[in-house]
């Protein structure tokens, strides 16, 4: 119960459990035993986790280091990033233009370095006072699967709802697998694997694989199927993958950068070939910061900017769409949805994996989405992102057998005002007594 999994039956299969739902139980293994002088490194614990349930996180942790342990944490949630002793912030930014420390030093210090971390500590934190006026209303009727105790909620459309509660307590079952039933239309942008062939890339989802290739085909008076890892241009060796599997028999087999094209997953004849003074690989291996300016000639660049603003303006063209992560699926799912009006619009957790500075231009993409007459519906734990909504709907009061009920909805506003909500209660403690945006 002390990390907020009480809802979980004994006999739930360990397969089944989140990964945020996994790492916690890994912790209370850690916290009852008796070693010392031990390194533990978490990775982002905060992921899936209520305010309320991070608390409860944050509680374990110290206590894991009272024990005489060293404590290394992976994360971007203001909340964790406070309770740390000494705080080492990387950048500047992402990808080639990252990898420096920008800071290093005691959490009061940050709030007065100059990089994206200490300046989102240093401003004042605000909420949305003057909300959206809705165009109608989406009900969701007598919602009562799993855990849901027969609930009638009303969604706003056109506008920004998010969706809220402890971990557990029956949001995502309302919104991602009730909502759906009853308005088959709802588009969920989840972070499932994107079911495309094992070769698939960046370029190949965006549609541009072709447009590229017959660049390179007509600077070089060749065939476009020369610059395809799935044709002609593919290395004999690995046939495109790039990569050779190594069978370690009872062991995990591992995965070797091929000997013959170094990885690339190209015939080294066809390399060769170049435009603008860069072959496929090493244009494969531009980021898509870099390959704005590499292409910005062509029709086809205004998609790097869309991902740009998306906060994947590291990731490279030719990078392997089974590599991403839940969370840089999602936002390229995101991609396709920016120049549609597909009328309801829903996301989990999209700030998974998120700086603070990348939710600021999330937030911008949500009014985007709105701007084009889309309602947006987010089911997520991020304070920042619930203090901008223009309206919450908070499922509660805890999990499984003990959540399911609707404990709020409405504006920000009178969420701050609520007595029992939990969500409520860590807003205004993130808020800092309610400045106004």
């Amino acid at each position: 119960m002390t990390i907020g999994l009480q809802y979980l039956t004994l006999d739930r299969a360990t397969n089944t459990l989140s990964g945020g739902e996994s790492q916690r139980i890994k912790m209370v293994k850690h916290l009852g035993n008796s070693l010392e002088d031990l390194l533990y490194i978490f990775d982002e614990p905060s992921i899936g986790l209520h305010p309320k349930d991070l608390a409860q996180i944050s509680s374990i942790i110290q206590q894991i280091k009272r024990k005489g342990n060293t404590v290394l944490i992976v994360e971007h949630d203001p909340d964790l990033i406070k309770i740390a002793d000494h705080i080492v912030d990387m950048g500047p930014l992402s990808g080639t233009k990252g990898g420096e420390i920008v800071f290093e030093g005691s959490f009061k210090e940050l709030k007065k370095s100059k990089g994206k971390t200490g300046q989102y500590f240093s401003r004042k934190r605000t909420y949305n006072a003057s909300p959206r006026v809705a165009t109608g209303k989406i009900m969701i009727n007598d919602a009562k699967l799993y855990n849901l105790k027969n609930i009638t909620v009303g969604i706003p459309t056109t506008v920004l709802s998010v969706v809220t509660g402890v971990a557990g307590s029956g949001k995502s079952t309302l919104i991602s697998k009730v909502l759906p039933t009853q308005y088959p239309e709802a588009r969920i942008i989840d972070q499932s694997p994107i079911a495309i062939s094992s070769r698939a890339n960046l370029l190949t989802y965006l549609g541009v694989s072709d447009s590229v290739r017959d660049l390179f085909a007509r600077s070089n008076g060749v065939s476009n199927k020369l610059f395809s890892r799935n044709s002609n241009g593919a290395c004999p060796n690995c046939k495109g993958l790039g990569i050779e599997k190594i069978d370690l028999a009872f062991m995990e087999d591992v995965e070797e950068p091929c000997e013959v094209c170094g990885g690339s997953g190209f015939d080294p004849e066809v390399l060769r070939f170049k435009y603008q003074r860069k072959n496929i690989a090493e244009t494969m291996n531009l980021t898509i910061a870099e390959a704005l300016d590499f292409f910005k000639n062509q029709e086809f660049s205004g998609h790097f900017n869309l991902l740009i603003e998306l906060g994947l303006s590291y990731i490279t063209l030719g990078q392997r769409l089974n590599t991403f992560s839940g969370g840089e699926r999602q936002r390229l799912k995101l991609t396709k949805e920016l120049n549609s009006k597909t009328n309801l619009l829903v996301l989990d957790e999209p700030s998974t994996g998120l700086h603070p500075s990348d939710t600021e231009n999330l937030m911008t993409i949500f009014d985007k989405l709105i701007n084009h007459g889309n309602t947006v519906v987010v089911i997520e734990h991020n304070l920042d992102i619930i203090a901008q909504a223009d309206w919450v709907i908070d499922i509660g009061p805890g999990a499984g057998k003990y959540g399911g009920a609707l404990i709020f909805e409405g504006p920000v506003e009178k969420l701050l005002a609520h007595e029992t909500s939990a969500t409520g209660e860590y807003l205004r403690k993130h808020l800092e007594n309610y400045p106004r945006a």
